[in-house]
């Protein structure tokens, strides 16, 4: 039904968010490769395959060409951004929660949570875009047989003699069109998970290691429903040459839903789905264990 809030504490929102974000890299950064592969992907000429038929086809030809590395190209930006970006991101929601509280004893109903949660989006994208932009272009650059960039610093640096801020920042739209409603979809489930599963008389505190991992867990399948589709337009805008999309995520989602259907926007869906429910399950643990022992 409803729950009581806690108080907003950064250090501890930093320490919780920071060590759970790791962990979520780590446990989810295979699969995300194998995603943002699947997404970025050309139409093959007529005649010709598809260079990846599908999740394990994409693991099995990164295996083999590249090694675990290949799985886990483009990792530093997100291991960098992560700890920030959760601090960020459960401040954000902190602090969207103070906002529509009267007293800090007041309960926040499931509406006023997924715009708590739709504030801490807004508040993740500023360090979400430019290390999407980074990771993407790292990750697709071995599939693509063009080796342009030595690595995350190299890959900033060309970013910025070509472009300048704006060549970094390249996809911000296209992460707020994802991530604002995606973490109010999380958020909003995650609690709403929590409170299901307590037991009468008991608080979130108190819950069972099993039920915080089905809850982080459930959260990220339903956060993911939310954020595929604006996904992968900003997997294609963000990894696409200088100029070819000149009105940004419209000219994506024409070019992409006109010559490959409504269905390419869920492209990556398995490799997305088999990674949420773990990788959130595992940072929502340490993020719970944090909260309560901080």
């Amino acid at each position: 039904s409803r729950f009581h809030p806690q108080p907003i504490s950064p250090m501890k929102n930093f320490f919780a968010g920071g060590f759970g974000g790791v962990c979520l890299v780590f446990a989810g950064h295979p699969l995300d490769t194998i995603k943002v592969r699947l997404q970025t992907q050309p139409k093959p000429k007529p005649g010709e395959r598809l260079l990846y038929a599908g999740t394990i086809d994409c693991f099995k030809k990164t295996l083999a060409k590249e090694g675990v590395k290949g799985l886990y190209r483009g990792m530093a930006a997100p291991i960098i951004g992560v700890t920030p970006m959760f601090a960020v991101c459960f401040f954000g929601f902190g602090l969207g929660k103070k906002l529509q509280q009267r007293t800090p004893d007041d309960i926040l109903t499931y509406p006023q949570l997924f715009a708590a949660g739709m504030l801490s989006g807004v508040f993740t994208t500023a360090i979400m875009a430019p290390g999407e932009r980074i990771k993407c272009l790292l990750q697709i650059q071995a599939s693509s047989g063009e080796v342009k960039y030595a690595g995350p610093m190299d890959c900033v640096k060309q970013l910025y003699r070509q472009s300048g801020i704006r060549g970094i920042y390249k996809g911000t739209a296209l992460t707020l069109m994802r991530d604002v409603p995606a973490s109010g979809m999380y958020f909003t489930s995650y609690e709403w998970l929590k409170n299901v599963l307590t037991p009468a008389g008991k608080s979130h505190n108190e819950l069972s290691i099993p039920s915080v991992l089905f809850a982080g867990g459930m959260a990220g399948i339903f956060n993911w429903a939310v954020a595929i589709p604006a996904d992968v337009l900003k997997s294609r805008f963000q990894t696409a040459p200088e100029g070819k999309y000149p009105n940004g995520f419209r000219d994506v989602l024409r070019e992409l839903v006109r010559e490959e259907g409504v269905g390419s926007l869920y492209k990556g869906f398995n490799a997305v789905m088999l990674r949420a429910f773990p990788a959130n399950a595992v940072s929502a643990l340490h993020v719970f264990f944090g909260s309560v022992t901080l």
